[in-house]
């Protein structure tokens, strides 16, 4: 009985919550609708239940669920209006098996990286523009200009390198999806479902399931109205954002469609050339042709810590988090790559030794997070960086006949694939 009525006074509390937090956010009508539903009397303005209330004891609620105290602890400080500062200056505390990149390094301590071998495994119509692994590793797939999407099993890849079988030559493109009007810039793959979505210059984003082997069209399509950029899911799969054209990044619920965009942006009219989320979804990440940096919080949609001329005047081509979310790896056409203190918008490291000013260059980490690749578009290399001692340990002929454009590291195992202006596809994988 006592358990019966501690959860009926928690319940009331909850429907008090959500009342004064739509009452807060102007939306008075659905504040009267759940208040009638409810029983819960639709109080005044200066009740005790202060504002933004419901959105700290959420932030610090997911907090303590991912085991990280001091995050929740000081979560309410994300959403204190003016002092909004990452997570109130302080560093959500290291995962299982993060890198430590703020250890001393000692000279001489890089790591080799181990040998790899490549191979050509598809070829589109126009220059290849994009690549993105599922979060499984079990597939990957590629964008073109010529509009068209390849989806590819990594098993039959694999395969493939090793000759043809005794059935007959392996084919790893096992779908391809034709329904863009104009050349495609992005993709990413749901978190739990079998769905891949793409971004394009004709200013949508399309939905594709990939379990039905016959569907070559998408069975959803976002219409954005600007250039789609770049495109990335939530960790929870029901929303996505995406960087458009647009200064301000779009965040669409993929139920409903239903477009939201920050009312509190930071100072830039630049296009964004990447948009990224944070492993738990509570960060995300902006890199935009002005050369800046932003990093947002997942719940409010404010911009917590603008990194301005984080690549001088030179474009941001891509921003992604360490998997601890304590550090962002950014990527420029000035031909530097920088890792970002998240906390304090602190520039850590510097990766340099390559060359990209052309392109929307990718600098990203091996499923370790051990070492930083990325392209040489002058030498036609893959350049390998230790992610700690940020040394370069290996230069690897990239294969492509001019210019690679893009890589994509799967997160799984030691993986990765390189896309190229010469239109063709390769496979990277560590020799046993």
């Amino acid at each position: 009985m006592d358990a019966a009525v501690q959860e009926a006074k928690l319940l009331r509390q909850v429907n008090a919550l959500i009342v004064a937090h739509l009452r807060d956010q102007n939306l008075t009508q659905a504040a009267s609708a759940v208040a009638a539903a409810t029983m819960t009397p639709l109080a005044s303005a200066d009740d005790s239940i202060p504002t933004k209330h419901l959105l700290r004891l959420v932030a610090k609620g997911l907090a303590a669920e991912l085991g990280d105290a001091t995050r929740g602890g000081e979560a309410s400080a994300v959403f204190d209006s003016g002092t909004a500062a990452g997570y109130g200056g302080l560093m959500p505390p290291l995962g299982i098996n993060a890198v430590d990149f703020s250890m001393q390094v000692v000279k001489g301590s890089s790591k080799s990286f181990p040998k790899h071998e490549t191979r050509h495994v598809s070829d589109h119509k126009n220059v290849v523009r994009c690549a993105k692994f599922s979060p499984d590793g079990k597939y990957f797939a590629t964008g073109s200009g010529d509009t068209s999407i390849k989806f590819f099993e990594v098993a039959k890849t694999k395969q493939m390198m090793l000759g043809d079988s005794k059935d007959g030559p392996v084919r790893p493109v096992i779908r391809t999806f034709y329904d863009h009007m104009q050349p495609i810039n992005d993709l990413d793959f749901h978190p739990e479902n079998p769905i891949l979505i793409s971004a394009a210059k004709d200013n949508t984003i399309k939905f594709f399931d990939f379990s039905k082997t016959v569907a070559r069209k998408a069975f959803r399509v976002i219409q954005d109205t600007h250039n789609v950029r770049s495109v990335c899911f939530h960790p929870c799969g029901d929303y996505l954002i995406a960087g458009t054209d647009h200064p301000v990044a779009h965040l669409y619920d993929i139920n409903t469609f239903t477009c939201y965009i920050s009312a509190n942006p930071h100072d830039s009219s630049a296009a964004i050339n990447q948009v990224r989320y944070s492993s738990t979804g509570s960060l995300y990440v902006t890199a935009s042709k002005d050369g800046s940096l932003c990093i947002w919080d997942g719940i409010s949609a404010e911009c917590v810590r603008p990194i301005i001329g984080a690549h001088g005047s030179a474009e941001a081509t891509s921003a992604i988090f360490t998997k601890d979310e304590r550090y962002i790896l950014s990527c420029g056409k000035d031909s530097s790559i920088k890792l970002w203190e998240v906390g304090t918008g602190r520039l850590v490291k510097q990766y340099v030794g390559a060359v990209h000013r052309q392109f929307r260059c990718q600098a990203v980490f091996n499923q370790t997070e051990e070492f930083v690749l990325s392209t040489d578009e002058q030498n036609s290399e893959v350049v390998v960086w230790d992610a700690l001692t940020a040394e370069i340990v290996s230069r690897l002929s990239s294969g492509h006949t001019g210019a690679p454009r893009w890589l994509s590291h799967s997160t799984v195992e030691p993986a990765f694939v390189s896309c190229g202006n010469d239109r063709s596809v390769r496979f990277w994988k560590q020799t046993v």
